[in-house]
């Protein structure tokens, strides 16, 4: 009787009965829970939208600020001295300043369509980078393209410690009749347009020129 032989399949040998086939194989293949995939997908779903939300805002907000802006033409308000009166400016041996100053100041609205509420004003007067005197001025409305005119006086004496340097600047601008002092104005203020006002604005000291 012939013996059987063991069947030759691609290389590896399948010693069962004669005329049987091997099993198929199947490659295996790695297993992905369900549940994690579909909470990654959401997730980045979520960050997609949030940022797509966002640029959303920002290009809306931006080009309700050009059109506000292309309307308005808003223009910086300007302060300036048109004269100055300083009749008294004597400085004693106990470093005492004497000082009796009036000036003449405008500020100027040339804005077409923004008005300006002052709601208080703080004046300041300085020597070499020393302020000697202070004032607070009313608040009053500024309409557009408005001049308005304030005379804001100083009037008193104070402390002045200055460097040998400095009294010797002081001495010679003394003697010229002519003294470097600076003004610098501090105004609390809201913009009007329309039957609108923004809310509190307060810029840091603007120096008069």
């Amino acid at each position: 009787m012939a013996e059987s032989k063991p069947a030759n399949f691609n290389g590896a040998y399948y010693a069962g009965p004669q005329g049987v086939q091997a099993p198929p194989q199947h490659p295996s293949q790695a297993y992905q829970s369900p549940g994690r995939r579909h909470r990654s997908c959401g997730l980045c779903c979520l960050l997609g939208t949030l940022l797509k939300l966002i640029i959303a805002i920002v290009v809306i907000l931006g080009i309700a600020a050009l059109v506000i802006w292309l309307v308005l033409r808003p223009t910086l308000v300007k302060f300036y001295v048109e004269d100055a009166s300083l009749t008294q400016f004597n400085l004693t041996n106990a470093n005492t300043l004497h000082y009796d100053l009036k000036l003449n100041v405008s500020i100027r609205n040339p804005n077409k369509k923004i008005g300006i509420d002052y709601d208080e004003l703080d004046a300041a007067a300085y020597y070499d980078g020393e302020r000697f005197g202070w004032v607070q001025l009313p608040g009053f409305y500024q309409g557009h393209k408005n001049t308005t005119t304030l005379q804001p006086a100083f009037r008193g004496q104070a402390l002045m410690v200055l460097g040998d340097f400095i009294a010797g600047d002081f001495n010679e601008q003394k003697d010229s009749g002519f003294f470097y002092v600076d003004v610098k104005i501090k105004p609390k203020m809201r913009f009007k347009i329309g039957h609108l006002k923004t809310t509190k604005y307060s810029p840091k000291f603007i120096h008069c020129v």
